[in-house]
């Protein structure tokens, strides 16, 4: 219980040191950077309260990541390029109609055999010595 003193000071030093220096020098208010640096440093919590106070850039934080994001994570100027669906793609959507036709004259020529077979098995035989198929 004796130590809890010391780590949220701890803890109110360490936040505020970091979010002091990722801050954009342009839109810290009061003092300079450094100054500020120095009050948190020195003054462990009355400079980190009046950092959280009156130093500290209003309004959304904008810091600049060190890797690639995306803009759901609030980095607009990293956004990839997002993937097309496939519904939405002229080029897959012709590929569908020409896959199609093509099925489509496939089938055709398959039913077209099909009924030639079909009327050619419900002919007569008018020729018994004609061979008959499987004989």
């Amino acid at each position: 219980m004796r130590y809890l003193p010391v780590l949220i000071q701890v803890a109110v030093l360490v936040y505020c040191l970091i979010d002091c220096i990722q801050a954009d020098t342009d839109r810290i208010r009061n003092l300079p950077k450094v100054v500020w640096v120095m009050l948190i440093v020195f003054l462990p919590i009355v400079g980190g309260v009046a950092w959280l106070v009156a130093g500290r850039p209003q309004g959304a934080s904008h810091s600049r990541a060190p890797w690639p994001s995306t803009a759901t994570a609030g980095f607009p100027e990293y956004e990839r390029p997002r993937a097309v669906a496939p519904d939405d793609d002229p080029e897959f959507l012709a590929g569908l109609r020409r896959s199609d036709t093509e099925h489509e004259k496939m089938l055709g020529d398959w039913e077209a055999r099909l009924r030639e077979r079909e009327e050619r098995l419900k002919r007569p035989e008018a020729d018994d010595d004609a061979p008959r198929p499987g004989a």
